[in-house]
């Protein structure tokens, strides 16, 4: 395996769109890396990049010790993982798997052995005769993880590889990547726009929005402290909830009348500000370590079982949601008395940049 160094990377089009900029990242090696955002962020593009699909128009990428910006796709050693799967119709399951290492020339016993080790790996080796049209969309998936493992590369690159599955294959397609991963200890970059991928797959996450990382770290430091209002934001769901005001005198006072919450931070510049707040840092009683909110009225409550979303609006804050327990006594019109863990707020500069404040 092999790290993969980007250092400021760009990507523009001949119609002058920006697609990426100035992306800087190092992969370690062994590191399972996701990049995540919004659908036009260029994530995608930033991968195809690195397997050489995508002209650079600045910038390196380093795979292990050697600049490959000029070197071919299919001589960066490296193996991809498609969102469709890219399975050849006519081939069967072991004629796809093969298919790479054929190309290569690689003597035939070799290849036979490192069909039958990924199938096996896979549990697929009872499919190796059918063809992909006989085989379901997870199959299909396995397959095509089938086809990169064979080929032993330097670093695996996956192209939103579970878009096309239901939610049930795509949580058990989300465990065999991770325990692939722990088997191959392989260097992995995984695009996404699912922040659960991101969340569950990934030793780190590189947030991406408008062609720029917005934060790279550990799924828990990102969701405990994200830089920006976006990553605030994107990563959570239901998202955060985000309430215009003034700091002054160390305390955060919403607008219109709203609440006045005590910082337990250093002191932070006075004016204008937004807090953020997540759903399940509200609490339907004082308790433990919590500063009061607001008395507010129920607007909407989903009750899921194991949890309830309790929709209000309050004045001059617009909607929020809070995440109460799931036998919590929460119906439209009901007035509940909120508080909000001291420690988990959020203050972010009330600019476009929205950078964290505290």
């Amino acid at each position: 395996m092999a790290s993969v160094t980007l250092r400021a990377l760009e990507k523009r089009y001949p119609d002058g769109y920006h697609a990426v900029r100035g992306v800087s990242l190092d992969i370690a090696d062994g590191e399972f890396l996701v990049l995540v955002g919004p659908s036009g962020c260029g994530k995608s593009t930033t991968l195809r990049m690195v397997a050489g699909l995508e002209e650079i128009s600045g910038g390196t990428i380093r795979i292990g010790d050697r600049v490959v910006n000029d070197v071919a796709p299919g001589d960066r050693d490296i193996a991809m993982v498609f969102q469709n799967y890219a399975l050849y119709p006519h081939l069967t399951v072991r004629e796809n798997m093969a298919f790479g290492l054929t190309m290569r020339r690689m003597p035939r016993p070799e290849i036979d052995r490192r069909v039958a080790a990924a199938a096996e790996s896979l549990s697929i080796s009872h499919l190796l005769t059918r063809r992909p049209r006989e085989l379901s969309g997870g199959q299909r998936q396995r397959v095509a993880l089938g086809r990169a493992i064979v080929r032993e590369p330097q670093v695996f690159l996956f192209d939103e590889p579970l878009s096309n599955l239901d939610a049930k294959l795509r949580v058990q397609m989300r465990a065999e990547i991770a325990a692939l991963h722990r088997q191959l200890a392989a260097t992995v970059i995984y695009v996404t726009h699912d922040q659960v991928e991101a969340m569950t797959l990934g030793q780190r996450i590189a947030l991406m929005n408008h062609g720029v990382v917005q934060q790279v770290d550990a799924p828990l430091a990102i969701y405990h402290r994200p830089a920006n209002r976006f990553v605030a934001s994107f990563i959570g769901s239901p998202t955060m909830n985000f309430f215009s005001g003034t700091v002054s005198d160390n305390a955060f006072q919403v607008t219109s009348g709203g609440p006045r919450l005590p910082l337990n931070t250093a002191a932070m510049p006075a004016g204008p500000a937004v807090l953020g707040i997540r759903p399940e840092d509200f609490v339907a009683s004082m308790q433990g370590d919590c500063v009061p909110f607001a008395t507010v009225t129920l607007d909407m409550a989903e009750h899921l079982g194991h949890e309830t979303l309790a929709h209000f609006t309050l004045p001059g804050g617009g909607p929020a949601i809070a995440r109460l327990p799931g036998d919590a006594a929460a119906q439209v019109g009901h007035r509940v008395d909120l508080a909000v863990r001291r420690q988990a707020l959020h203050v972010f500069a009330a600019d476009e940049d929205g950078r964290r404040l505290n």
